[in-house]
């Protein structure tokens, strides 16, 4: 079984912010890359052991989705093991602008908070993934962002989706709950 190490732990992801749309409400919590971390070789069996070794369980392996969603109701994790795309996060079905492009690659992970849009603009024919979520979180829902918001039920929604406390790549200690929680504090504020 392929585990995170302490290499690992030592490693900062990138950090993309995105602002809400008419169409999406995405997070004030920042989508988190995190580049060539999956264990050699990159295959979807040591990709799944590795990322729910950190309390994150696979629901699925999806290859290009290029329908633009989002789940307001769940956090998401892709780890990719096969090919690259590019992503397009922060962009519901009828925006046109505040989204944000990522190329993403084997080897990379991407956790996407609640409320983020995300799909694929283009990737190679082999692109893969699994797609994995905090243990014990509801099956993930779907919106395509086509109408705009009306009120604050479905930013609510996505704000109120729980922090995990395991980072996927690195764990209890990594990054993801100490920058999430810090960035809610700094919201409250």
């Amino acid at each position: 079984m392929a585990t995170s190490t302490t290499t690992a732990k030592s490693i900062a992801p990138e950090e993309y912010y995105l602002k809400p749309t008419p169409y999406v409400p995405n997070s004030d919590l920042p989508v988190l890359v995190y580049r060539n971390v999956l264990p050699s070789p990159h295959d979807e069996d040591s990709a799944t052991d590795f990322l729910e070794a950190n309390s994150w369980e696979k629901r699925g392996t999806w290859g290009t989705i290029k329908i633009r969603h989002f789940h307001p109701n769940s956090h998401e994790c892709y780890g990719i093991f096969r090919g690259s795309s590019i992503l397009l996060i922060g962009e519901g079905h009828s925006d046109t602008s505040g989204g944000a492009e990522i190329h993403v690659s084997a080897g990379d992970v991407i956790v996407l908070p609640a409320g983020t849009a995300h799909s694929s603009i283009s990737s190679t024919d082999n692109y893969r993934y699994v797609g994995v979520y905090p243990k014990g979180c509801p099956r993930w829902r779907n919106e395509l962002g086509k109408k705009p918001m009306v009120g604050q039920a479905i930013s609510q929604e996505a704000e109120a989706v729980g922090i995990p406390d395991h980072d996927p790549v690195t764990g209890i200690d990594g990054p993801l709950p100490r920058l999430w929680r810090s960035r809610r504090r700094v919201a409250k504020l």
